[in-house]
């Protein structure tokens, strides 16, 4: 079997950043110095399952494993909050890096040679275990970056470096409303899915919970009363969520059924004057 490894091909990302850490990575993204659908078109054609021509991406079957290829390239943001324009498929790898998240992230490992490829000081990050934006105005191009920022403290023990936690603090003080929410929603689901009370402190206590839309108020619970309870809990990010108002986002059918459910229980009345943020964790257990 051939093997995915060519000169000009990278593991990007997240895998190489899971790897410095020690740890075990949920995906493998791999980015071609040029353009990728040409690379496996030329060393892979039996195995493509989907081209995007668009985004320069190209899907194989190896192994019995489905894996993603990306050509390098640059990206516009026309309209803060919304999705990015690709543009210059086939650009310089450094070009691909820089649009990225966070340092940590930017980061990537050549498939032939193992040599680890960082122009942001990513390493120097993890050591440090620090968030750190790669530009200025990372946050207004994509707000989202903020919940992400928040779900990699959470996994990782990081906390955002100065200026990142200063130009955070400047976005959540002037909202631009006009976002992506269905990206909103993606990013919640994944950071509190992982059932973790720190990260709905650090959501509350940095005013992140302002993202959801106007006039939302901090709830007095404590996440780790939300955690215990929400063990076991299917779609544990709703009952998280369930303290806001969650009317910008597109809720399932059953994703409003569980919040349906979730206000019904701190609604129900107790004979002690027990608080209504309480309500749902009593009736949890």
């Amino acid at each position: 079997m051939k093997k995915l490894q060519d000169k000009n091909l990278y593991f990007v990302g997240g895998v190489v950043r899971d790897e410095i850490l020690g740890v075990k990575s949920f995906d493998t993204d791999y980015c071609y110095v040029g353009n990728g659908i040409e690379f496996a078109k030329k060393n892979f054609p039996e195995n493509i399952i989907k081209i995007n021509e668009d985004f320069g991406t190209v899907r194989i079957l190896l192994d019995g494993k489905e894996i993603d290829i990306a050509s390098t390239r640059k990206e516009t943001y026309p309209k803060a909050g919304h999705l990015p324009k690709v543009t210059d498929i086939g650009c310089p790898l450094k070009d691909d890096l820089i649009r990225r998240d966070f340092t940590v992230n930017a980061m990537a490992k050549n498939t032939e040679t193992g040599e680890i490829v960082d122009y942001f000081g990513g390493v120097n990050d993890i050591k440090d275990k620090k968030i750190k934006i790669l530009h200025d105005k990372s946050f207004i191009d994509d707000p989202t970056r903020i919940i992400r920022a928040l779900k990699f403290s959470v996994r990782f023990g990081f906390e955002l470096e100065e200026n990142t936690k200063k130009l955070q603090d400047e976005y959540l003080k002037n909202i631009n409303y006009d976002m992506s929410f269905h990206r909103i929603k993606k990013e919640l689901m994944e950071t509190f899915n992982l059932n973790k009370g720190a990260a709905f402190d650090k959501f509350v206590g940095q005013k992140i919970y302002k993202l959801l839309g106007e006039n939302q108020t901090a709830p007095k619970i404590k996440g780790a009363q939300i955690e215990e309870a929400a063990k076991g809990i299917e779609a544990p990010w709703i009952i998280y969520m369930s303290f806001f108002d969650l009317s910008n986002l597109a809720l399932t059918k059953r994703e409003k059924s569980i919040l349906d459910w979730a206000e019904k229980l701190k609604t129900q009345k107790t004979t002690n004057n027990t608080p209504k943020e309480s309500i749902v964790i009593n009736s949890l257990r």
